[in-house]
């Protein structure tokens, strides 16, 4: 049977565009502990030489310190070497943050603008994804990617592998059957770079990382032909934005469904997460969307699913729902059916998303580190709405 091959990446929330993520949304949750109504779009850049801009929009009564803010953030996330990692604790941070738009404004604010109701923030298209290759009904080379690189992380901050860095990315290559489906032991190849301290023979860092990260992330699901690149050019002492200037906002696969399945491709908006706030409807509806396609999966009314979600900036309803389910819906469920049912189910204006998933909260650093989508504890990860899509597919 022949062998078909996909490939997914995860990087490390020690790289340079991660670090920048995080900042940004550190920021914004630093303005929403103050100000749960507060608005922001945090844009970060680090260019390298110990140095962060963090510019964009607020809108808000909170007062947050932005350098301690982005100091705290990047101390977390263990940079201690400006001159090897481009950071550390005592980094210069310049401030370019403004005033949001009132055009923009009055556009969100209730009671403004052409329209009553709360509109979206921004125009365009967020897409949200699920499938039922894992129990958190995720794309599997995705998922596998990420579990070697968390567990990358932690061997670095439990100090299991005490000379590793936090900058990072890993890579994981599946085998799909005929079928599209994912064969029983599918990794085909693994790759992980890991930024080190100087003077670790490479050899030593390869069985490490083999042994006590790569190998127990993904047990049994290796072969005796598995091709591991760990490190593959050698050395990777030099990292983080002393190597590669990093911004908000670069990552937008790996933040998430890492471009989905072999047979279901998953589809991106364009729009970044990090640094906004949920009136930005490229994150909130982005989030419901999630939050829908994995209701219809659960469900079992389809093996896949992406719904598409559109807006028009400062306008409440979506100028469109679309439900796509690759020919997997199941009961004779037309496509269409089910994009009826979401209406009837999910409240789909910015308020309601809001209202619906708490999004007022300081969640977001956590999210822009380890990723937005598949992990226990989110709101839009829930799988509370089964029972009314089934009725509303009933009734329809």
């Amino acid at each position: 049977m022949t062998q078909r091959l996909f490939t997914a990446e995860f990087v490390l929330p020690g790289h340079p565009d991660k670090v920048c993520d995080i900042v940004s949304d550190s920021v914004l949750d630093e303005i929403l502990a103050q100000d749960p109504n507060g608005r922001a779009g945090v844009e970060t850049f680090a260019p390298g030489k110990n140095t962060l801009h963090i510019g964009g929009e607020i809108n808000t009564s909170a007062k947050p310190d932005i350098a301690r803010v982005a100091r705290k953030a990047v101390r977390d996330l263990g940079y201690t070497s400006a001159t090897l990692e481009g950071l550390d604790s005592d980094m210069h941070v310049v401030d370019w943050i403004k005033i949001q738009s009132p055009d923009i404004a009055q556009g969100v604010d209730e009671g403004k603008g052409l329209h009553a109701e709360q509109g979206a923030g921004d125009q365009g298209m967020m897409f949200g994804y699920a499938i039922n290759e894992t129990p958190e009904l995720m794309p599997l080379a995705l998922s596998l990617a990420r579990r070697v690189g968390l567990r990358l992380d932690d061997a670095r901050q439990n100090g299991t592998i005490s000379y590793i860095k936090p900058d990072g990315k890993t890579q994981v290559t599946l085998a799909y059957d005929n079928f599209g489906n994912p064969t029983s032991r599918p990794v085909q190849a693994v790759v992980v770079s890991v930024q080190h301290a100087p003077g670790v023979d490479h050899g030593q860092l390869v069985e490490d990382v083999k042994n006590l990260v790569i190998d127990p992330a993904l047990e049994g699901l290796v072969t005796a032909d598995t091709v591991y690149h760990v490190n593959p050019t050698g050395a990777f002492v030099l990292g983080g934005s002393a190597a590669d200037a990093g911004l908000t906002g670069r990552k937008i696969i790996v933040d998430t469904y890492g471009s989905g399945s072999l047979r279901f491709p998953a589809t991106h908006g364009g729009g970044a997460f990090s640094g906004k706030d949920p009136s930005k409807v490229d994150r909130s509806a982005a989030y419901m969307a999630r939050y829908i396609a994995k209701n219809i999966v659960n469900a079992g009314l389809a093996h896949a699913c992406q719904v598409q979600l559109a807006y028009a900036i400062g306008v409440a309803e979506p100028v469109s729902v679309n439900v796509n389910t690759f020919g997997t819906s199941t009961d004779g469920v037309t496509d269409d059916e089910l994009a009826v049912a979401v209406r009837k189910v999910f409240g789909l204006k910015p308020r309601q998303i809001i209202d619906q998933l708490d999004l007022r909260r300081p969640i977001y650093a956590k999210t822009a580190a380890r990723g937005h989508f598949g992990h226990e504890g989110y709101s839009w990860e829930r799988t509370d709405k089964k029972d009314d899509l089934l009725k509303a597919v009933k009734d329809a």
